[in-house]
């Protein structure tokens, strides 16, 4: 009988097979293997097979042999992640607002080869994305590629910024105007992707939502600004400063919250934020935040447990903001629509 084409391929073939169909759990004999390998017009005896497990050995695969009557074989057992990575992995994506539905089931097929066929079911049952929050943008890979290679290469870029219409529509804001700003850093903060960048308009840095980012063309012609804002920055406390990334001016405040708010504030502010014990139910926190209705939201939400105590300007326009949502329900039912 003439040899195959695929007979020079066969170790290839036969990593194939341990890889997708062979686990701790799941093992594969010499004669399964020739069988496997017919399917690829692959021609094998169960010396060869032996003499090509050793070889696969040799060259750095954790391919184990468990000796049973029953249902002994081989399998591969050393990959390069362990199903509890790959499930982690997945569910960073499925959570991940910043990819499209369609990109994330891409990207979990993809994980799902990483692991053999009988643990891919295990992923594929927890990769459920149908009804997770997901962006429409479907060019924000090459958006964010483009960005990378921009900063690379030191170079500005320009692009458009989108928002959603009534029609449900992404649209162009301020009728198609071209932004141009110089990028510096990719972050992600309340499962949204932003570009920390330098406006040289205004000299001070900003944030897009890389999402809401279309059009992006690199400025190879034109080298980055902004360097010496730059130099002493820290992308985790600007974050942590700015509430859902919508900026504000900086400012030092005071909140007095009761004692079982203490997590909630380490993790929005981290474990160095400045306190001090107040009663036996109560401690203070000063904590510098940029001002603004996302931070007002975020301490409406704490409820009665926190109250804003200083600086007096800042407590005036946090009872003003109460006042203007409070008179959204002044009056009766009348007003309800």
């Amino acid at each position: 009988m003439p040899k195959s084409t695929n007979q020079k391929l066969k170790l290839l073939y036969l990593l194939k097979i341990l890889s997708e169909q062979t686990d701790d759990k799941h093992y594969l004999s010499a004669g399964e293997l020739i069988e496997e390998l017919a399917g690829y017009e692959i021609r094998a005896e169960r010396k060869s097979i032996y003499d090509d497990v050793s070889q696969l050995i040799d060259f750095g695969y954790d391919i184990v042999l468990v000796k049973s009557r029953a249902n002994g074989g081989y399998y591969l057992a050393g990959r390069d992640f362990e199903l509890a990575e790959l499930k982690l992995l997945v569910e960073v994506i499925q959570s991940s607002r910043f990819l499209t539905q369609k990109k994330s089931k891409e990207l979990i097929g993809k994980i799902e080869k990483l692991a053999s066929k009988w643990d891919a079911k295990q992923l594929q049952r927890q990769g459920y994305v149908a009804n997770r929050i997901k962006t429409a943008n479907e060019s924000i890979y090459y958006i964010v590629d483009d960005i990378h290679k921009a900063i690379q290469n030191n170079e500005q870029i320009s692009f458009q910024y989108l928002e959603w219409n009534l029609e449900k529509q992404l649209v162009t804001r301020k009728g198609g105007k071209r932004y141009q700003i110089s990028p510096w850093a990719l972050t992600c903060k309340d499962e949204n992707y932003y570009l920390i960048a330098h406006d040289a308009l205004e000299d001070k840095i900003k944030h897009f939502r890389v999402d809401k980012m279309g059009g992006i063309r690199i400025m190879t012609d034109v080298k980055r600004e902004g360097s010496a804002l730059f130099e002493q920055f820290d992308i985790a406390d600007y974050a942590n400063k700015t509430f859902s990334m919508f900026g504000g001016q900086e400012e030092t405040v005071t909140l007095l919250l009761e004692n079982h708010l203490i997590g909630v504030m380490m993790d929005r502010f981290g474990r160095d934020i400045s306190i001090r014990k107040r009663d036996e139910e109560h401690f203070s926190a000063r904590v510098t935040v940029a001002v603004s209705g996302q931070f007002f939201g975020w301490l409406t939400g704490l409820g009665q447990g926190a109250c804003l105590t200083a600086p007096a300007g800042i407590v005036e326009q946090y009872r003003e903001y109460l006042r203007k949502i409070a008179d959204n329900y002044a009056g009766t039912q009348d007003n309800v629509r």
